[in-house]
Formats: structure tokens, sequence, C-alpha cells
């Protein structure tokens, strides 16, 4: 049960940002990918489109990976060995994407 329960908590963080990810973007007035890559399309879209840095991406795409796992698979199937990592680096992942997204919004304020 602590291991779904660490899934899900994962899962929810890359969710909502994802959902940041997604308002932004459409604030921006950027098309939303729509296709079966939809995901990974979105966190490269906001590499481009200079909300997210490329370093914090590459350390996106694990928690991407993790969320189509997530998504697709069945509870009996996690592990810990590659949920504790996901889980162990979430404080500083996380600290990052808020200063990156913190950065793009504050030179959209002063554009």
């Amino acid at each position: 049960m602590e291991l779904a329960a660490v899934a899900t908590f994962l899962h929810n963080i890359y969710n909502g940002m994802e959902n940041i990810l997604r308002l932004i973007l459409k604030a921006k007035g950027v098309a939303l990918p729509a296709s079966e890559t939809s995901h990974r399309d979105l966190l490269e879209l906001s590499v481009l489109e200079k909300v997210l840095s490329g370093s914090l991406a590459d350390q996106l795409f694990p928690y991407l990976a993790f969320r189509h796992f997530f998504v697709h698979s069945y509870g009996f199937l996690l592990d810990d060995a590659q949920l504790i990592p996901l889980a162990g680096s979430i404080p500083n992942v996380y600290d990052k994407f808020i200063s990156d997204v913190d950065m793009f919004m504050e030179k959209r304020r002063a554009e």
C-alpha cells in the first residue's frame, strides 16, 4: 500500500506540472499537442517556448515515463527500486519547476 501511495503522489505531482504547462502555453496562444505523444510533446514544447529549461525537461522525462507506466499498468507491478529515487528527487525537481515557471512569468510581465 505504501508503494501505491508513493506512486499516486508522483503521478499527481507530475500531472499537476503538466496542467500548469498547458495553462501557460494556452495563455501564450500556443497550440497544444494532441497526438499519441502529446505528453512528451508538451514537455518538449515547454522547452521550445522557454517555459522550462532543457536541463529540467531532462529531469522530468523519468517522471513522464513513470506517468505512462502508472496510467497503463497495474499496482502490483510497482517497484520500489524505481519509485524511491523518483520520490527522493521530487523536492529538487519541484523547486526547479517552480523556479523556471516563476522566471518565465517574470519575463512575460516585463514584456
